[in-house]
């Protein structure tokens, strides 16, 4: 039988249906594959990016704030804090988030005792998300509003610094601001060590605000606590240093101050008084910014007539003078056209080492650099002194200190300017150069135990966030600043010429110690000369027995008192005086044993 055969619309038909359907199998295939190819771009290679994208209105990155370091300081053997840290809180507002500023600034006000007008246009500030409506509330504080639980109002947590010992050692430890950075002091010298390295928190937060700590999208860097500093100061003598320092400027008529009391033996600062002070906790409240100021450290000035003890240890370590040597006085010389002359009348001549410091003569100084250069004002005498004043009592020079805001102090080369051989006669005694009180008890402490001098420092030790203990060694700065037997002779002179004003000086008898000093007058400098009938009062002394234990070094600035002498004799002795008392009677000062 034969097939039938197919008729040729049904063969075009069949072939127009396939031909249809391979093209839209193969558009539904070209559709599936850019849908995958889509997919695959969006999921995987483009998948931070849209991450990030869908996540940036509830993703935020909070940084961890570091616990900051303490400092503590040695108090009969136990450690005292200085300063701690307490937690109080910033408010603030998002205005974008706050439902009714009204009600939320009343409700606010009425636990903060604030200004519900100020706090209600903070929450109505256009174009911001963050107003700070008040800082330093308190845990009790912070509960009742947390309370509230208003929209767009959130706390933070901040540590602040707190002082228990109040104004103690208030210039020596400086503060840290409202942004937590530190300032003056300690708290700026080492803010970075302090403040120790923040921590990093990003989380996916709900609607206002708040981190999930349970999301997974959580990545956190532990914050690194800053280090903690041990202080060389003796906070029982800090104290009384200060209280010594407030009565005696008061008792003048001055209105400002400093007190070092150091170790001679190893460069640590025992205590470091100023006047004014303040109070660390409240730096807010200080009216005049001076009173952030370390004097002792910061305030170069012509030290006058303490500057004798260290032009005379020059001449005994040169040989241009003996104990035993003596020379006439006339009671003034003329330098380079100019004529110096002494204060006080001179005693009976030959005048002796001896007289020269008891009388503060000031010829007598000249005539020590005068020996300096074989008899005679000029080069070798300038270079002497010059060497002695720089290389080997380090004045002109940081001592490097840990305080921010130290001041080198002036002392002019040998060979530059005009009348030299006047200007290094001036600066024999104290005058025509400055340096600061902390340089001076330095440099007669390097004289004073045997010719080493100590770099001064209070730092005892430091802790890092890891236990790490790290202790500061005496460090020398150099060796061989005088001979040990010139380092005799300055105690006997300086001992001398305090038992010779015992009474002076007003401090009681101490049968067995050691006591010496001297006395000081500056000039103040004022646009080009001296202010007249205003001087500063210097002293400088030690304490000790067989050898010295502590050096002392006063300023008083302009104090009321009548007459040129009295700045130092009757302004800065006293208070040596009422120290020398305190650091035997309370500090541990060994009675001599010969």
């Amino acid at each position: 039988m034969q097939p039938r055969p197919t008729r040729p619309g049904n063969t075009r038909q069949i072939i127009n249906t396939n031909r249809r359907l391979t093209i839209w199998y193969t558009a539904v295939l070209v559709i599936i594959g850019v849908i995958i190819f889509r997919l695959f771009y969006l999921q995987i290679i483009r998948h931070d990016y849209y991450q990030r994208a869908a996540l940036s209105d509830q993703l935020k990155q909070y940084t961890i704030a570091p616990e900051r370091g303490t400092i503590e300081a040695y108090q009969g053997g136990n450690l005292v804090p200085l300063v701690l840290n307490q937690k109080l809180y910033t408010l603030y507002a998002d205005p974008t988030l706050v439902k009714d500023p009204d009600a939320s600034a009343a409700k606010i006000a009425a636990v903060i005792q604030g200004d519900k007008t100020a706090y209600a246009s903070a929450m109505r500030a256009k174009h911001s998300r963050y107003q700070v409506l008040a800082k330093r509330l308190t845990q009790s504080q912070y509960q009742k509003i947390l309370a509230f639980k208003l929209p767009g109002i959130g706390l933070q947590a901040q540590d602040y610094r707190v002082y228990p010992q109040g104004e103690v050692a208030a210039q020596v430890l400086g503060f840290v601001n409202d942004d937590g950075q530190g300032e003056y002091g300690l708290e700026q010298q080492f803010d970075s060590q302090l403040a120790g390295k923040p921590g990093l928190l990003k989380a996916i937060t709900d609607v206002n605000g708040v981190p999930l700590a349970a999301s997974r999208d959580n990545v956190q860097i532990n914050p690194t606590p800053g280090d903690n500093y041990v202080l060389t100061l003796d906070l029982a003598m800090q104290r009384q240093a200060e209280d010594i320092l407030k009565q005696g400027l008061q008792k003048i008529g001055s209105q400002s101050g400093s007190l070092v009391i150091m170790d001679p033996n190893d460069g640590s600062i025992k205590a470091l008084a100023n006047y004014p002070t303040y109070d660390p906790a409240k730096f807010y409240d200080v009216k005049d910014p001076a009173a952030f100021n370390d004097l002792a450290v910061s305030a170069p000035l012509e030290v006058g007539s303490i500057m004798k003890t260290l032009t005379v240890s020059t001449g005994l370590d040169q040989g241009a003078i003996t104990l035993d040597s003596t020379y006439n006085d006339p009671g003034y010389v003329t330098i380079d056209g100019s004529t110096i002359r002494n204060v006080e009348d001179i005693p009976q001549n030959p005048v002796s080492i001896q007289e020269i410091l008891k009388y503060s003569l000031n010829t007598g100084a000249v005539h020590i650099f005068k020996q300096l250069g074989g008899g005679d004002f000029n080069q070798k005498g300038r270079d002497i002194l010059y060497d002695y004043f720089t290389n080997h009592f380090q004045l002109g020079k940081l001592t490097g200190v840990e305080q921010p805001a130290e001041q080198p102090g002036t002392i002019y080369g040998p060979d530059k300017g005009s009348a030299l051989n006047l200007r290094y006669a001036n600066m024999a005694f104290g005058q025509g150069l400055t340096a600061t009180m902390l340089q001076m008890a330095s440099a007669v402490s390097s004289v004073l135990n045997g010719g080493t001098y100590y770099k001064p420092h209070v730092i005892d030790s430091v802790t890092s966030s890891s236990g790490k203990v790290t202790n500061t060694p005496p460090t020398v700065v150099r060796r061989n600043v005088v001979k040990p037997a010139v380092s005799q002779e300055l105690q006997s002179l300086m001992e001398y010429v305090f038992e010779q004003n015992h009474g002076v000086y007003e401090a009681d008898d101490h049968p067995g110690y050691k006591v010496g000093g001297k006395t000081g007058t500056g000039q103040i400098a004022e646009n080009g000369g001296y202010k007249a009938g205003v001087y500063n009062g210097t002293f400088l002394g030690f304490v000790g027995g067989d050898k010295p234990q502590y050096v002392v070094a006063v300023l008083v600035n302009s104090p009321n008192l009548p007459g040129f002498e009295s700045a130092g004799a009757q302004g800065a002795a006293p208070i040596f005086g009422k120290v020398a008392d305190m650091l035997i009677n309370d500090f541990g000062v060994e009675p001599a044993t010969h």
